[in-house]
């Protein structure tokens, strides 16, 4: 390591230290790669496929181009007051360790609970969702194909999740430097990809299918039934989730160089690259989607890009590009993961969930959290079992990787202003605009939460009810349960995020601190009781 680079290494285990906790991971992610995990699970194209069905219904063109250079500026905001907050204190922790330290403490335990379970779930429901949709894609590919003669049943698709999930179980499980180093390669892929659909897609279409300006960019064709402006803000969910989970450069900052500058410069820039990125996708798409929205809708592939593909390239050029769509999905899951398992990392490092002793493992030879990787690949297929009550119970899991990490971005959000704290910014800084910035990104996610809690049709039935009130609901219920929990409860014990430094005794020998020890012994009897 050359001068320059320890000092920064120096640098960033000191300012680990300032936030209560030694240097555990391998700072091999350098500012490129940490900007990567952030665009890779972003992901653009192939999330972009994914929730395509929540725009094309909800207004259709102009729901897919407008629809989303409107909730691009908002979801920058989110991405600017994020940035903020982690170039102030990068740790892996992020979310829930800015809630505690910047909230009353009078409830700031509470909200830290919150915020931490919100988090966690979030992430998980992010790697559900993106490797669900994977599944899908790759179905939607045996399905042309097979001349679009095979449709996918739940099971054969739930068998091919399964699969895709254990798979980036095992890739998370390396070394943090070959996780590091796969993410230039994400990015390359990404970006390649996304101008190959740019510049290839309106070459390839026939004439036929081409729109006309006024309707690529103006049609607003409302299938579900609630009033257009409702419909609208519907197609928003398209954008959020595509452009979301963007706090997974905070949750491996711990493994970054330069983190306090690294990592908020990846949250902004990955954003607002994806934004401009996605809005030459969807224009791309809105111009030579034809106007039949139906027969996308209810296409047998599954899948209305694909079979928006299907009509421009054929048989044969579909299949490849839409293999490079399933790989690079496939490393948005992946990348998913690795976000996720550091998040319940930290989250299990300050005691907080069940089985947190076996949670905060760091395996001996990898250097990685093992446990906590096979602990969010085992949940993730357990909410994707969710696809065998109906589409709308999975569709609810994506719905859930937005309104769970809107509630964990909002409350820290608030808390730094609301509050009385000693908040002192870091190298980004909004300065003036931080407060009005704040203002906006806050209320876009509280509007958002409620629109993402109404079913996709003003008449709806069991099978077609939103169910991810009934998630996401359930889950925060049960962690407030379990914090309130007599005797055993974390109101007994939780006091936030610990300091896991170790001191030196008289006698030279390294000691636990007496917190984390005394933290420890409570909590593994509420393990026990658990």
């Amino acid at each position: 390591m050359d001068p320059p680079q320890h000092a920064v290494a120096k640098a960033d285990e000191a300012l680990l230290a300032e936030l209560g906790y030694k240097q555990e991971f391998k700072r091999a992610f350098t500012p490129l790669e940490v900007f990567g995990i952030a665009f890779s699970i972003i992901g653009l194209l192939p999330s972009i496929a994914s929730v395509l069905f929540y725009a094309v219904p909800n207004g259709g063109p102009a729901s897919m181009v407008w629809g989303w250079a409107v909730a691009s500026l908002f979801i920058l905001s989110i991405g600017m007051s994020m940035a903020e907050l982690g170039s102030a204190a990068p740790t892996s922790g992020g979310l829930y360790f800015w809630t505690h330290s910047l909230s009353s403490p009078r409830c700031r335990n509470l909200l830290a609970w919150i915020v931490g379970y919100s988090n966690t779930i979030g992430t998980i429901a992010s790697v559900a969702s993106i490797d669900w949709g994977c599944a899908v894609q790759v179905m939607a590919a045996v399905s042309i194909g097979s001349g679009q003669t095979f449709t996918a049943t739940s099971a054969q698709t739930f068998g091919v999740y399964v699969a895709i999930v254990l798979s980036h179980a095992v890739i998370c499980c390396l070394g943090t430097a070959v996780l590091a180093r796969l993410q230039t390669v994400y990015v390359v892929l990404n970006v390649c990809l996304c101008f190959a659909v740019i510049v290839g897609l309106p070459a390839a279409t026939p004439k036929a299918n081409m729109n006309t300006a006024s309707y690529a960019l103006g049609n607003f064709t409302n299938l579900n039934g609630w009033p257009d402006g409702y419909a609208f803000i519907l197609s928003f969910l398209a954008p959020s989730w595509t452009i979301g989970s963007f706090d997974s450069s905070v949750h491996i900052s711990e493994e970054s160089s330069n983190a306090a500058t690294a990592v908020p410069w990846a949250i902004v820039s990955a954003i607002g690259i994806a934004g401009i990125l996605g809005w030459a996708i969807n224009v791309s798409l809105a111009f030579c989607m034809g106007t039949d929205i139906n027969s996308l809708l209810n296409s047998p592939v599954g899948q209305p890009m694909a079979q928006i593909f299907f009509n421009s390239f054929g048989q044969n050029g579909t299949l490849a590009l839409w293999s490079f769509v399933v790989l690079v999905q496939y490393m948005m899951g992946s990348s998913m993961v690795l976000a996720s398992s550091r998040q319940t990392f930290a989250f299990a490092r300050d005691g907080a969930l069940p089985f947190s002793s076996y949670l905060y493992r760091m395996n001996s030879f990898t250097k990685t959290p093992v446990n906590t990787v096979w602990f969010v690949a085992v949940i993730s297929i357990v909410l994707g079992m969710l696809s065998f009550a109906g589409p709308q119970a999975i569709n609810a899991v994506f719905s859930l990787s937005v309104t769970a990490l809107y509630i964990a971005y909002a409350i820290p959000t608030i808390a730094r202003f609301v509050f009385t704290n000693n908040f002192k910014p870091g190298p980004f800084s909004l300065g003036i605009f931080s407060l009005p910035v704040a203002i906006i990104s806050v209320s876009y996610m509280f509007i958002i939460n409620i629109v993402f809690f109404f079913p996709t049709t003003p008449q709806t039935d069991v099978a077609n009810m939103n169910y991810t009130v009934v998630v996401l609901g359930g889950i925060l219920f049960l962690s407030i349960l379990w914090y309130y929990c007599p005797v055993y409860g974390g109101v007994h014990w939780f006091t936030g995020p610990v300091s896991n430094l170790e001191k030196v005794s008289e006698n030279g020998s390294i000691q636990e601190s007496a917190e984390k020890k005394a933290h420890g012994s409570i909590r593994e009897v509420a393990v026990g009781a658990w």
